[in-house]
């Protein structure tokens, strides 16, 4: 089973070509219930289109804003979340303790993964193979 990184689901939001197709293909092979999204997933694109809205001087660039938040709480209500649990956060107090130099939310991602035992599915394989355990794929290539 699977556990989607933020710029998988982005990809899936947005079919950003060619990488959605690859994605989506691979995707396939599987079960829909085969693929999870973190809650902090959810965090980071909010935190992105809030960053947005705080900084629109438009009326039209606000209501882009709280358009984009309505279809990310839609993308999420329809996909399996799993949160951010006690199992989650001792394994990333745990990858915190060994000075792991991923990001924050890239951390907590890993962890939400291990403690499910999920692969996690992302570009981003420089960073999250410095998690010792993780296991990590690209599908986009």
């Amino acid at each position: 089973m699977f556990l989607l990184d933020t710029d998988h689901i982005g990809i899936i939001q947005r079919r950003t070509s060619p990488e959605f197709g690859r994605l989506w293909a691979r995707m396939a092979l599987h079960s829909p219930q085969d693929f999870y999204v973190p809650i902090v997933s959810f965090h980071e694109q909010i935190l992105g289109w809030n960053a947005y809205l705080s900084r629109a001087r438009e009326t039209s660039s606000v209501v882009r804003a709280y358009q984009m938040f309505q279809q990310i709480l839609a993308d999420f209500a329809g996909s399996q979340v799993i949160p951010f649990d006690r199992a989650a956060a001792d394994l990333f107090d745990s990858l915190r303790g060994q000075r792991i130099r991923v990001a924050t939310l890239d951390l907590r991602i890993a962890a939400i993964a291990m403690a499910r035992d999920l692969t996690l599915l992302t570009r981003n394989l420089a960073d999250f193979r410095q998690v010792p355990g993780l296991r990590a794929e690209n599908w986009c290539d």
